[in-house]
Formats: C-alpha cells, structure tokens, sequence
C-alpha cells in the first residue's frame, strides 16, 4: 500500500519522523522529492506551481482535453440543432406530474 512519510536525511541515513508500517526485511521502492520551502514559494505564483509539477507535489491537469474556439462553436450549434429538434416535447412537465400525484395537502 503506498504511504507517504516525511524523513530527515542525516549522516548518509534517512530517518523517518513517524513509524512506518512495513514489515523488517520487506522490500520497498522510494521516490525522493525535497520539500518545498516557503522562501521557494514566494514570488511568483506561476514559477511555485511549476517548481510543486516538478516535484511531484502537485499534478498539473493535461491540457490535450482542451477545444479550439472553433470546435466549441461547432459543438454549440449542435447543441442548439439538437434542442430545437425537442421542442416542444410531449406530455406536462415532470414537475407537474408530481404535483399532480401527490394530491391536495
């Protein structure tokens, strides 16, 4: 099960700063990432979320997701062709069917 600790790097050992929950003799993998200091976060604000990114602190989100105008101007239209085509629908309104089945107070 991963677990994330926080340890002190003293005399060639890291010494970790709380019990950990691995059994003697077990076989981990470890990925080192140095904290971020608070001096390193000053400033810009930019400069502190990239420096988080690289560390692996933070998970900047994937930007190939992102649509150009002209593909969110396509898919709008078809929004809009696609709710003309439900206009008006059949029967009452949901609302009033409930309004309507539960009878006079």
């Amino acid at each position: 099960m991963p677990e994330t600790i926080t340890a002190v790097y003293e005399n060639g050992v890291l010494r970790p700063l709380s019990p950990l929950s691995f059994q003697d003799g077990e076989t981990v993998q470890i990925t080192i990432v140095a904290e971020v200091s608070p001096e390193e976060l000053k400033g810009d604000r930019e400069k502190a979320i990239k420096l988080m990114d690289v560390r692996g602190l933070v998970r900047l989100p994937n930007k190939q997701g992102k649509l150009d105008r002209a593909e969110l101007i396509k898919r709008a239209q078809q929004w809009r062709e696609l709710m003309k085509k439900m206009e008006p629908l059949p029967g009452k309104p949901v609302s009033e069917i409930v309004i309507e089945d539960r009878g006079s107070w």
